[in-house]
Formats: structure tokens, C-alpha cells, sequence
């Protein structure tokens, strides 16, 4: 590492605890979000996700925020959500479940994965 950040988004570095839940599973997962930004998170836990794997991330204050895994190491994981939050909120106290979708910012494509291709342009090998 060069020391020279080279992050477009800056993140804060704190313990929080979430509950994910990977798309098409009922199961949801505890999980420790060890960094949060506007754009994305970091998370930590024994659940089991893929790259690519599309996720619904509960987060204190904030709500559900709808996300794509999109690093994974050992049991940490990136994910870059859908659309920005206002990642402050998730430091304030706990306050009450109305006005989530207050939270969300504006739409962020540039941390959203493309889309699966389609079965018909794939091809055996």
C-alpha cells in the first residue's frame, strides 16, 4: 500500500451491527459494519455471500438499503449500494422507524454491478 487514498467516497470507520439479508432468502444475518459510507460498507460475520450477490442491508437510522456484494475476503465483505444514504444518520441515537426513506440521497449507478447476462447469450465451452 502507498499511503495515498484513492477512494472517491470517504467512509467513516465504526462498529455497528446490521442485519443482511441475501436476495431470494428469507434468512436474515447479523453482520459488523466496520466501515460506512454514502456509497457503500464494509461488513464482517459468518454469513456466507458471493460477488455479485444482491443483498438488502438494514442499517440503524437509516433503514433498508438495497446493495451488491462486491468484494469478499475470508469474513469480510464490501458492498456497494444501490443508491446514497446519508451515513451520518447511522452515528446519531436511535431514533424512530418513520421517515426511512428520508435517508437515501440520490441514486448511485457508479456502485452498482451490471446486470447478469442473458441465458441466451451464453455459450458452452
Amino acid at each position: 500500500m502507498t499511503g495515498v487514498e484513492t477512494r472517491s467516497v470517504a467512509r467513516d470507520s465504526l462498529f455497528l451491527l446490521a442485519e443482511i439479508r441475501v436476495e431470494q432468502s428469507a434468512e436474515t444475518h447479523r453482520a459488523r459494519v466496520r466501515n460506512l459510507s454514502d456509497g457503500g460498507m464494509m461488513g464482517e460475520g459468518q454469513l456466507r455471500v458471493q460477488r455479485g450477490h444482491r443483498v438488502v442491508v438494514e442499517l440503524r437510522n437509516i433503514g433498508a438499503v438495497n446493495g451488491t456484494v462486491a468484494w469478499v475476503q475470508d469474513n469480510r465483505f464490501g458492498v456497494a449500494f444501490d443508491e446514497e444514504i446519508d451515513s451520518q444518520k447511522a452515528r446519531r441515537p436511535l431514533q424512530t422507524t418513520e421517515g426511512h426513506e428520508a435517508a437515501i440521497v440520490k441514486p448511485l449507478w457508479s456502485h452498482r454491478a451490471p446486470p447478469p447476462p442473458a441465458p441466451s447469450t451464453l455459450r458452452k465451452i
